[in-house]
């Protein structure tokens, strides 16, 4: 700029043309140094990432879940054992950060989920006849071909439709004439089935090599390189599982008590849209995890600048227990003292006290998700109410088995393997339990495949990045 001015100045001065040319090659030498600068600011030869512009990632609390921070603990600390079973070897273990859901998923909430399956199916029925209404062949934008075409939910399901022709497309959904109760058409329950895929990491991480030599696959030949270096996607499991919950499971748990209008009623009607579901099997808890991730990542990446989160699943045994401690130390229950009832002899939690007097604590099965306190991390019915599925598989000696950080012994089971195998851990108690049950470190299991009337579950979604009070938009090392 100096430069500039010393010209402006000097303009009308008599000046020889081979010095005004110097002073134009200077100028421009000058203001080439200076742009070369400015493009050299953000690198100048050092490494500096790719994303030094992007907008800093903020993961927000998701809707109805509460923070739980990393902490260690002892885990399975715990002074009765009246199985006598040797279930809880305390041992210190450390886990990550994660959200929890601050209830158990109420009927109303799994009922979303039934009636996605339900919808699914119907439009795929009417893309059949009405593909122009009901189906998505291409991107609009890009031109991408879809194969197969995504499903469109902006148009309402017309289920009474005067149409003949869509009548009968959704006829395959109904219980069929001679199934019918006093000739009411309702939806065939059987019939809603949830397909889904999931990646097996723990099969891809395990490493197959040759019998003889553990690096002989790499000189071989393809051939005989484990199949998932040339073809990963047999790592992909396809599930499919009827969502509906087993609304039977209050008559078959207990076959001579009267519990005839639970069965017809829990599930779907208002009176109990915020009570816990129940009659749901950990298999159908497993695929509401990846429909509710599904849910989530879909409509964050439909909008521009947005990533996707981690997928919401069952929390492991070590971090339902971490959870439901609320921090307290070695304290049995989650309110965090010695007793089930306050100060004033209220009880804290729904369960079976006083000797099969139930409705001492104000419940005689189920009550409404957050009807007691909630424990120091701000989580409801963490004991009591209905039980919990885990993601973790139950073995009496599984303590010993695990790693000290984040522990946990899982697997996939399938249909036919032994029913030993399909053994989960459940935690809580429930409405039906004593005391004991209700403790934090009491270990309890049910199979996979089995549905139960005081069995429920939660959700987590685990935490990206260490703590939630780090502040994400500042960085341990700054760039200039």
């Amino acid at each position: 700029m100096e430069l500039k001015k010393i010209i402006k100045e000097n303009q009308n001065t008599p000046m020889s043309t081979y010095h005004f040319i110097k002073m134009k090659q200077l100028l421009f030498f000058v203001t080439a140094l200076v742009l070369l600068a400015g493009c050299g600011q953000s690198n100048q030869g050092e490494l500096v990432g790719v994303r030094k512009k992007s907008k800093p990632f903020y993961q927000p609390d998701p809707y109805g879940m509460v923070f739980i921070p990393q902490g260690s603990f002892t885990m399975g600390a715990g002074g009765e054992d009246i199985t006598y079973g040797q279930l809880n070897q305390p041992r210190k273990i450390s886990v990550s950060a994660f959200f929890m859901d601050e209830t158990e998923i109420t009927n109303n909430e799994y009922r979303e989920f039934v009636y996605y399956v339900r919808d699914s199916i119907a439009r795929t029925l009417l893309g059949e006849i009405r593909p122009e209404t009901f189906l998505i062949e291409e991107n609009a934008k890009t031109g991408e071909v879809y194969d197969p075409p995504h499903l469109n939910w902006k148009p309402s399901i017309e289920w009474n439709s005067k149409d003949q022709e869509i009548r009968e497309a959704l006829e395959e959904m109904y219980l069929p004439d001679q199934e019918r109760y006093f000739r009411r058409k309702e939806i065939d329950s059987r019939k809603l089935n949830y397909t889904y895929y999931w990646v097996d990491l723990h099969a891809a991480a395990k490493k197959e090599f040759n019998e003889n030599s553990q690096y002989d696959y790499r000189n071989a030949g393809l051939s005989n390189r484990p199949q998932g270096l040339t073809n990963r996607s047999v790592y992909v499991r396809r599930e499919m599982i009827n969502v509906y919950p087993d609304t039977l499971a209050w008559i078959h748990d207990y076959a001579y008590s009267f519990n005839d209008p639970l069965t017809e009623k829990y599930f779907w009607h208002p009176a109990y849209d915020h009570y816990p579901v129940v009659g749901v099997n950990w298999l159908q808890a497993r695929a509401f995890c990846v429909w509710r991730t599904e849910k989530l990542n879909t409509y964050l990446l439909s909008r521009k600048g947005e990533v996707s989160l981690a997928e919401f699943r069952l929390p492991t045994e070590a971090e339902w227990e971490w959870a439901a401690s609320g921090g307290n130390h070695l304290n049995p229950y989650p309110w965090g003292g010695p007793y089930t009832r306050d100060i004033n002899g209220c009880f804290l939690a729904n369960f079976k006290p006083m000797h099969g007097d139930n409705v001492l604590d104000g419940g005689l099965r189920t009550v409404v998700v957050g009807h007691y306190p909630p424990n120091d991390f701000g989580l409801y019915d963490m004991a009591g109410n209905v039980a919990e599925w885990t993601n973790s598989a139950f073995d009496p000696a599984s303590y010993n088995l695990m790693w000290d950080m984040n522990p946990n012994y899982t697997y996939s089971a399938d249909e036919n393997d032994p029913p030993i195998m399909k053994r989960k851990v459940i935690r809580g108690g429930s409405w039906k339990d004593i005391s004991y049950y209700l403790q934090i470190t009491s270990r309890a299991y049910e199979y996979q495949d089995t549905a139960k009337c005081y069995i429920g579950f939660r959700c987590i979604q685990p935490f990206l990045g260490r703590n939630k009070d780090d502040n994400p938009r500042k960085a341990s090392r700054v760039y200039r």
